[in-house]
């Protein structure tokens, strides 16, 4: 069978395969990923990790910890938080990097765990952002890393892939940030949700290693779960420079790892036939300098505006490298910002900065006018100096622009490439001399893969073989987290599960948890749980007897979070396309006394009288639905190892 990029890698880093079984997307498969990352987050993890009787890390060179969100605050409680972090490192003996060294992102690529080839996991969405040299990068939750932690792996079931042509080369002034911002805008009604992005086509021949970073780094922003360049000459070249750079013994840049990619890379390309649910076209000389927003990193313009700002930003783990302070010196050198302008630099490394001195870029923007923030993450996510005020505009060479994510939720947030922020800090208003709005010239098609005959599947013991139930439908698009489970309980600690129960989906539904019976299964719209984060949207549900969910798609992140706490979903569009037509009247929560049956083994959902094939759910989603969340499964395996 034939595999494209993504496939490939997870063959790698996929356990317990059965012999010969080669990956497709949509399989669930345990991973072993090279390295798990975790930031100012990982205070939040080791508690979980201890509340499920782990002891010591199954693989300290695995787990890497970055402190690089809060670290302009300088309160007791973070300064304690961040010691009890690095005490906890020294402990275990995991490879840690203190506040002021950088974003996690860009360590992770400076120190070479992000090794081209390779897949590894952070508790961040910008995780994707090492998919720029070659390496599948995808975020995990605060359960799955504490999960990598104990045991060495965690689940991940393999998306959807959509390839992007890349074709020509990029005009005058034009970046990798007007590049994604472009694509973004282009296709912003969902086309590559929940994905994997595969780039490839003789553009990317005339994209740097930096520019790739930054696109696969806001593929986030676009949809997808993560975004993946080639392993060609670029990255080989620039691979080299940085082994060159760093002592021989480096543990992970060295000769030897270099050799050793060289031998694989046969094996760091799709086949050829390889299936892509989607394939878009874009022309990179269509493209001139994009900016988007306010509050949306998808609604973009390509010409002056004359938009007046207040503040600007050169920094993040999207555009905080060298390249970036190196086009903003050029625009800025023997010039001076507007004084009614504040533009904030920083660093997305230590090392970056210093190399930025060295060359003289980073005291041609102070000399500017530019303020210096620390090395880290800082306003990108509202915290620390240099915040949006209310009523002030903003233009970022940040990757979101959300309402209130800068600052104040009275502010206009920006995006744009590094070359406009310096501009429109010069000009006091939005502005590139290379603006040009003529149309950007790309296409999409979707594909539709070969039909084959499906597999059972096995059924592990304790996991039901069917399943029976009643549908209650919620015709709803992106039901997001707060509508099933309000943000005003989320931290209240006190919450039982009864209580979650009773005020499940109230602000979606007030009458919904009186319509629930016994054997009740859900059926909702696309892109299900959509929103934050919290892992009660999935628990207030299962709290409440909800069966499962089924849905016409769902936000990744949530079913992380349900399997995780042992509450099954699984996707089937074409029954709520059939639910719509047939209940073409709008009711919020509508009991359709549908019977249905769901065969596991056949991966069949039956309901009156008509099947609907979905995903098979794999040994690593069942284990852990068998176990009732992820936190019981790991002890179970830790209390194994230990008899």
């Amino acid at each position: 069978m034939a595999q494209n990029f993504v496939e490939k890698i997870v063959q790698k880093y996929a356990l317990d395969l059965p012999k010969n079984y080669k990956v497709k997307s949509g399989d669930f498969v345990n991973v072993s990923p090279a390295y798990v990352m975790t930031h100012d987050n990982t205070g939040a993890v080791i508690p979980k990790f201890i509340e499920a009787g782990a002891e010591k890390l199954y693989n300290p060179q695995q787990v890497v910890f970055t402190l690089d969100h809060d670290i302009q605050n300088k309160s007791e409680a973070n300064i304690a938080k961040y010691k009890k972090i690095e005490k906890f490192a020294q402990d275990k003996g995991n490879d840690f990097y203190p506040a002021g060294r950088g974003i996690g992102h860009q360590i992770m690529i400076e120190e070479g765990y992000a090794f081209p080839g390779s897949m590894m996991v952070a508790s961040d969405s910008h995780s994707n952002t090492y998919g720029g040299l070659g390496v599948l990068g995808t975020p995990v939750v605060r359960t799955d890393a504490a999960a990598i932690w104990a045991t060495g792996k965690t689940w991940w079931q393999i998306p959807p892939v959509v390839k992007v042509v890349l074709s020509g080369k990029p005009d005058k002034g034009v970046s990798g940030k007007d590049i994604i911002l472009a694509l973004c805008g282009t296709f912003n009604k969902g086309k590559v949700l929940n994905t994997i992005v595969e780039f490839s086509g003789d553009g990317v021949e005339n994209i740097s290693v930096e520019q790739r970073l930054t696109i696969a780094n806001m593929t986030t922003e676009w949809g997808a779960l993560g975004g993946l360049f080639p392993v060609d000459q670029i990255t080989l070249n620039w691979l080299k420079k940085k082994i060159v750079e760093k002592p021989e013994n480096h543990p992970r840049l060295n000769t030897t790892t270099l050799k050793e990619l060289l031998l694989e890379r046969e094996n760091l390309s799709p086949d050829a036939d390889a299936f892509y649910t989607k394939e878009i076209e874009i022309d990179l000389g269509s493209i001139s300098p994009v900016v988007s927003g306010p509050h949306d990193p998808k609604k973009i313009f390509r010409s002056a505006e004359k938009k007046k700002i207040d503040k600007a930003y050169l920094l993040s783990c999207t555009n905080g490298r060298l390249e970036d302070f190196k086009e903003a010196a050029a625009i800025l050198e023997n010039k001076k910002i507007e004084s009614n302008v504040k533009f904030y630099i920083s660093a997305a490394s230590s090392l970056i900065q210093e190399e930025a001195e060295e060359k003289g870029y980073w005291q041609t923007l102070i000399l500017a006018g530019a303020t210096e923030l620390p090395s880290g993450c800082g306003p990108c996510i509202g915290l620390g100096e240099g915040l949006l005020e209310e009523n002030e505009t903003g233009i970022s060479a940040t990757n979101r622009n959300f309402k209130g994510r800068m600052g104040s939720k009275d502010a206009e947030a920006y995006l744009a490439s590094p070359a406009t922020v310096a501009y429109s800090a010069l000009e006091g208003f939005i502005s590139n001399p290379y603006f040009n709005d003529s149309n950007i010239t790309a296409s999409i098609k979707s594909n539709t893969p070969a039909e084959k005959e499906v597999s059972p599947t096995e059924i592990i013991t304790g996991f039901p073989e069917r399943l029976t139930g009643e549908i209650i439908f919620c015709d709803q698009d992106n039901m997001n987290t707060d509508l099933i489970y309000a943000g005003k309980y989320t931290y209240n600690d006190d919450f039982s599960s009864a209580d979650q129960a009773k005020v499940v989906m109230e602000n979606y539904d007030p009458e919904f948890s009186s319509k629930i019976k016994e054997d009740t299964i859900l059926v909702s719209g696309y892109n299900f749980g959509s929103g934050s984060s919290r892992e009660q949207a999935a628990t207030s549900l299962k709290y409440a007897g909800i069966k499962l969910v089924a849905a016409g798609s769902f936000s990744q992140t949530y079913i992380r979070n349900a399997i995780n706490n042992g509450f099954l979903c699984i996707e089937i569009p074409e029954l709520l396309e059939d639910l719509r037509k047939r209940f073409a009247e709008k009711v919020l929560t509508l009991q359709t006394e549908i019977k249905v049956e769901i065969d596991f083994s056949k991966s069949l959902f039956t309901a009156d009288n008509k099947s609907y094939n979905f995903t098979p759910v794999g040994k690593a989603a069942q284990e852990i639905i068998v176990c009732d969340g992820l936190e019981n499964l790991i002890k179970q395996q830790i209390n194994q190892r230990q008899v």
